[in-house]
């Protein structure tokens, strides 16, 4: 098959992806896994690989998902482990409320609304944004109490605060993987320092619209006079705290070995202590020592007992994630070796001009179909991937401005067919309508407004 034909089929195959995702509840590994399969039988492609006077002049089938599934895993499989073990152990040790008390005594009693959003946002970059949002409820509906501040405000900020970083900040699952899809994984503090920065306007319009929605919604907790912990009691109820530092190494130590590796990196840093700081800074070692730390916090808050416990879950809790993206380099590497991509080349004008924005109406289709955002992060990273030379994104800066750009496409919209929605409603003492009003709307903004700066950004420096 080739031409217009091939690329009928590939739009008919990413909807029978979503709707085997969204409607048929096929699990993402396999519903990649077969639609991989199906496209590859109907563009040609054969079995197995053809040779030519020794050479593969045609990559078959099974060549591609070999080299799809390996690579993927081979790039990123343990930076993912590491960080999911990270934010696993931040939440089991009180580590995330010792955070959050540092950011409230920062921003300071009087905006809330600010510190619950601050906070939100630095404990979702190794935390995924679902448990995040459970472990600092307690300390919103107190902080709720303590300040007469708009339980709806509070709700809607620390849940616009979570998702921010959780789409956009390594070392959280979606990111990477989709770092790792757009080939760059190596330069995760890039994408972490350009992350923080188009997350401000998704922050931005998260914190004034929820002062507005929560002069217009009442929480069911506000209305039934629902009693909680105070704050004093809330934080009393944990034991001994972690300290300050204790608390925010595992995140800061990673980062900071990545920012002098690649210091010394772009210094031109030789012999032994250059090679020192690159193996340091490298993600996957990085990550690892922050592990380290983590251990150190779990002994430390004498939680060493559960030390096996909470590996097992959170080996459990990543399994999917990796499976997904190791599915997700199938589609990519079948969509490679399909021709699809160079009768795109040949006719890539309409994608060129749509430049940063088509990654981005991509994902959000994905993720308003189907409803998880690391799917949609995994899965349009993985096509766009053999797209990038066509569309003038294949710079670093470009591709890492692209995998910002699904980020913000993997964010809108959060409805009900996606479980974080179902969070924010339920702990927040939301009915579903509400909801619609609150988590819907505020992840409309957050995805549009740091889409607005990535197009501004793209503009500038295409």
């Amino acid at each position: 098959m080739q031409g217009i034909a091939l690329v009928i089929a590939f739009v008919v195959a990413i909807v029978l992806l979503i709707l085997m995702i969204s409607k048929f509840k096929v699990h993402p590994f396999l519903a990649l896994i077969t639609i991989s399969v199906l496209f590859a039988f109907v563009s040609g492609m054969p079995l197995m690989d053809v040779k030519q006077d020794g050479e593969v002049v045609q990559v078959g089938l099974v060549s591609s998902i070999n080299g799809g599934f390996s690579s993927t895993f081979s790039g990123i499989g343990l930076v993912i482990i590491f960080g999911a073990l990270i934010g696993t152990i931040l939440e089991a040790t009180g580590a995330a409320v010792t955070m959050a008390e540092t950011v409230v005594g920062w921003v300071g009693p009087k905006h809330p609304e600010l510190a619950m959003l601050i906070m939100g946002w630095i404990v979702s970059i190794p935390v995924f944004c679902d448990s995040g949002f459970v472990v600092l409820n307690p300390i919103r509906k107190a902080l709720v109490k303590k300040t007469k501040a708009s339980s709806v405000a509070m709700t809607v900020c620390l849940s616009a605060g979570l998702y921010a970083s959780h789409v956009f900040i390594p070392p959280t699952p979606g990111p990477i993987a989709a770092a790792e899809a757009l080939e760059v994984s190596g330069h995760l503090l890039l994408i972490m320092a350009m992350g923080a920065v188009v997350s401000i306007p998704a922050l931005l319009v998260s914190y004034f619209y929820a002062k507005f929605i929560g002069k217009k919604i009442t929480a069911s907790d506000e209305a039934d006079g629902d009693t909680q912990q105070s704050y004093e009691e809330l934080i009393a109820s944990y034991g001994k705290l972690p300290s300050p530092f204790m608390s925010f190494a595992p995140i800061i130590i990673p980062i900071l070995l990545m920012a002098i590796g690649s210091i010394a990196k772009v210094a031109g840093a030789s012999g032994g202590f250059g090679t020192l700081m690159a193996f340091l800074g490298t993600p996957m070692i990085a990550l690892a020592i922050g592990v380290i730390f983590g251990v150190v916090l779990i002994f430390q808050t004498g939680h060493g007992e559960q030390f096996h416990s909470l590996t097992e879950s959170c080996l459990k809790t990543v399994g999917p994630i990796l499976f997904i993206t190791g599915a997700g380099g199938i589609l990519g590497r079948v969509i490679s070796n399909s021709g699809l991509i160079d009768f795109i080349k040949d006719n890539a004008t309409a994608l060129v001009s749509l430049g940063i924005i088509f990654p981005f109406l991509l994902s959000a289709i994905l993720k308003t179909a189907q409803g998880s955002s690391t799917v949609a992060l995994v899965t349009t990273a993985s096509i766009m991937n053999p797209l990038m030379a066509t569309m003038n994104l294949d710079s670093t800066f470009m591709r890492v401005l692209t995998v910002l750009a699904i980020g913000a496409g993997a964010m809108t919209v959060s409805h009900a067919n996606d479980s974080y929605f179902w969070v924010v409603t339920n702990f927040g003492g939301l009915k579903a309508e509400e909801g619609y009003k609150t988590q819907t709307l505020v992840t409309l903004l957050e995805g549009v407004a740091s889409a607005a700066l990535i197009v501004v950004l793209w503009l500038i420096f295409r």
